[in-house]
């Protein structure tokens, strides 16, 4: 099954190479919320997303329908275009029961946390 002209999330929308997650994970700036780890780095292209589900979130049916919602909600956001930042998202134990309105709330939230950004990375504060 293929997806619609204008639906898909190709490629060059995904962060896919270990380094670069490697690389957020150490430069990037770092927010929690209940469900989910929210990596950010500035880019000046097109935002990409980068997803990552263990184990401990459930089974292979509970991963693969959280990582579903979580492109979902980055492709669909209403904001996307306002994205200046490279998102990786990490689920956290638990976060497979969580609903389509958590995670878009996850991407609301980065739309928050850009307006408020420093220029440089601020890694000492967290998300209620």
């Amino acid at each position: 099954m293929t997806a619609r002209e204008g639906e898909g999330f190709p490629k060059a929308a995904r962060i896919r190479r270990r380094r670069e997650f490697l690389s957020m994970g150490r430069t990037g700036l770092k927010r929690r919320t209940e469900h989910f780890v929210l990596l950010m780095q500035r880019t000046e292209e097109t935002p990409r997303l980068g997803i990552t589900v263990s184990r401990k979130v459930g089974g292979a049916v509970t991963r693969n329908l959280l990582k579903r919602r979580i492109r979902e909600a980055f492709r669909r956001h209403e904001q996307r275009t306002r994205f200046a930042h490279d998102m990786i998202v990490i689920a956290k134990p638990g976060s497979g029961a969580a609903g389509v309105p958590a995670v878009q709330r996850l991407f609301s939230e980065a739309v928050d946390i850009q307006a408020r950004a420093p220029s440089r990375p601020d890694t000492s504060r967290s998300l209620k």
